[in-house]
């Protein structure tokens, strides 16, 4: 591995998987629940699949968290571009332990210290029953390293929000700490 996380990751895309229901207002944390794609997450996720398509240059390899709401996009992209997605449980959104499929509000609520402790996150920030981002961090690099050392580059990697944000803040100089400074709205495309 050489200095930054983005050397040696060029050629690795990160796509967001399209709406589903727990990411409409009230939000809830999703995590590990299966969660699927809604109507308007299907739709999404079409549109990503034109973009995708539209590129310059064609993805060589598509891959994607086991989770359905991801495995769904890839589907869809992949059956635009000609290319079945790859999974790995990796890509997956952090295990949020016991706020899984509450809503933001109802966990302010009732754990007003804790959630207070989650909107300034960092290395050290664990889900009540669950993982801490920097454990999320190492396994969501530990797939995309595998990603770009296949060499079937450029690859897409349709994962999750918070997936995305703790590469994101592997470039970053404040690291972890910088998680809630990232807007990853569905569907987005971020290269690397």
């Amino acid at each position: 591995m050489s200095g930054s996380p983005a050397d040696d990751l060029a050629g690795v895309l990160l796509a967001r998987h399209g709406e589903t229901d727990d990411n409409r207002e009230p939000l809830r944390f999703q995590g590990f629940r299966d969660t699927p794609l809604n109507d308007t997450g299907r739709g999404q996720a079409g549109e990503l699949a034109d973009r995708i398509a539209a590129r310059a240059t064609p993805i060589r390899a598509l891959w994607a968290s086991d989770l359905s709401r991801a495995h769904e996009t890839a589907e869809i992209v992949g059956a635009r571009i000609g290319l079945a997605p790859r999974l790995d449980p990796r890509l997956r959104e952090a295990n949020r332990g016991r706020w899984e499929g509450y809503t933001f509000d109802e966990i302010k609520q009732s754990e007003p210290e804790e959630f207070e402790a989650w909107m300034h996150a960092g290395a050290d920030w664990r889900f009540p029953g669950g993982e801490s981002l920097q454990e999320q961090q190492d396994r969501v690099l530990a797939a995309l390293f595998d990603i770009a050392a296949a060499g079937d580059l450029p690859a897409l990697a349709v994962c999750h929000g918070g997936s995305i944000r703790v590469v994101l803040c592997s470039r970053d100089p404040r690291g972890l700490d910088a998680f809630h400074s990232f807007e990853v709205p569905n569907v987005a495309v971020v290269p690397l």
